[in-house]
């Protein structure tokens, strides 16, 4: 029995029959150890007070997107950003019950790991055991439970609506998707990979067709506030010029304050990226279609069908659409802390994307946790996040 203990130990480490069992010990396991942060960990203020006061200012009736403004500025996100927090406002006496604020944002950490290890389950490429590589980032709870960023909520919404995509469930998965941009302008990163995956699964009528439902869902989520100053809203809430401060970023650091606030650099990596992403398009993602030519002529010459000839299989939609966000992370001229949780999940799914040996990819995932845990950062952990990302991506292309 003993002797033969390694080569079972193997099977549940790699067999697919047991990827749901560990996949229940790794979220079981992480679920007490969040709590445990909770109780122990301290949190700290950040953002949550701004988020509280200016729930209360909409609470209080105000409609005019750009007076809605907390200690630390006025709202700069989608208005289910205050939706969301004006209900936390509610039921954590407005705001100053903390602690019951960290269990719900635990339930919902423990929710966006559930997610991932569907989304890795439902693609069927990944190793049952790389789910245990999930629960350690530290910079991750902090996000979620000690700094209640609200970038989780944008996160969970986007992790489900990528496995509604997995599992060919377009029109729930793109009004999850809508509900996700409602919180965060970030997860325009995932359209140009997400209307790749529409255009060859659906066709171009149904493509326009779930477009338009995106667009209709950000309407009506801001409904008040377009029809009180449509203009302040829009400027506000999907401000595209906004320009971080360098002093808070973790991304091009190494470049120093005068090139990194230069407009020309702005519109270097605004280049950059747009060139990424059509080259993938290009040569990658519809390359078992016989080519962007073919899928294109299919899509406008019969609007109504798939225009891709291959299968859009869930390991697909899973590397398409988190490759498109890696691809904007890579190119963004700014990253906060908080911006990791944007995709640190997806990291040990898109590593082994690459034909890297297996110590490498460790070593990629161990480099990126590296860099983002520095603070503030530095030119060397700056340099260390932008090589590891250019890699893995690298990496993806190759693979």
């Amino acid at each position: 029995m003993i002797a033969g203990l390694p080569r079972r130990v193997q099977t549940w480490l790699t067999h697919p029959k047991y990827f749901r069992t560990i996949a229940c010990l790794v979220v079981f396991g992480d679920a007490l150890l969040t709590l445990l942060i909770v109780h122990f960990v301290s949190f700290t203020e950040i953002d949550w007070e701004t988020y509280m006061v200016q729930a209360e200012v909409a609470l209080k009736g105000e409609t005019t997107y750009s007076k809605i403004t907390g200690p630390t500025g006025p709202a700069v996100y989608p208005a289910g950003h205050i939706h969301i927090h004006s209900l936390l406002h509610s039921i954590t006496s407005c705001g100053k019950d903390v602690f019951f604020a960290q269990h719900l944002y635990a339930a919902l950490y423990v929710l966006s790991l559930s997610l991932t290890c569907g989304i890795y389950g439902k693609a069927g490429t990944m190793p049952n055991w790389i789910l245990f590589l999930l629960p350690l980032s530290k910079r991750l709870h902090s996000i979620f439970v000690l700094r209640l960023f609200n970038d989780a909520w944008a996160v969970v919404a986007m992790e489900a609506a990528i496995l509604a995509y997995q599992t060919g469930m377009d029109d729930v998965g793109t009004l999850l998707f809508s509900a996700a941009l409602s919180v965060k302008m970030s997860i325009l990163l995932y359209l140009p990979g997400l209307l790749v995956i529409l255009f060859k699964r659906r066709g171009l009528a149904s493509t326009l067709r779930l477009l338009a439902t995106i667009i209709s869902f950000q309407g009506l989520v801001a409904m008040k506030y377009l029809r009180a100053d449509a203009l302040a809203y829009l400027s506000s809430a999907f401000d595209l010029t906004r320009v971080f401060l360098f002093k808070w970023t973790v991304n091009w650091r190494m470049l120093g304050e005068e090139l990194f606030l230069s407009p020309t650099f702005a519109k270097g990596l605004l280049v950059a990226h747009a060139s990424t992403l059509i080259a993938f398009g290009l040569y990658r993602w519809c390359q078992a279609d016989g080519g962007v030519q073919v899928v294109l002529r299919r899509g406008f010459v019969w609007p109504t069908r798939p225009a891709g000839l291959a299968p859009v299989t869930p390991d697909y939609v899973a590397t398409v659409l988190l490759t498109s966000n890696l691809i904007g992370i890579l190119f963004a001229r700014s990253l906060h802390y908080q911006f990791y949780s944007w995709y640190v999940h997806q990291v040990p799914f898109l590593a082994w994307k690459t034909r890297l040996p297996v110590p490498m990819k460790i070593a990629l995932l161990a480099a990126i946790e590296y860099a983002w845990n520095v603070y503030p950062s530095t030119s060397l952990s700056s340099s260390v996040l932008l090589a590891s990302n250019s890699i893995l991506l690298l990496g993806i292309w190759l693979g």
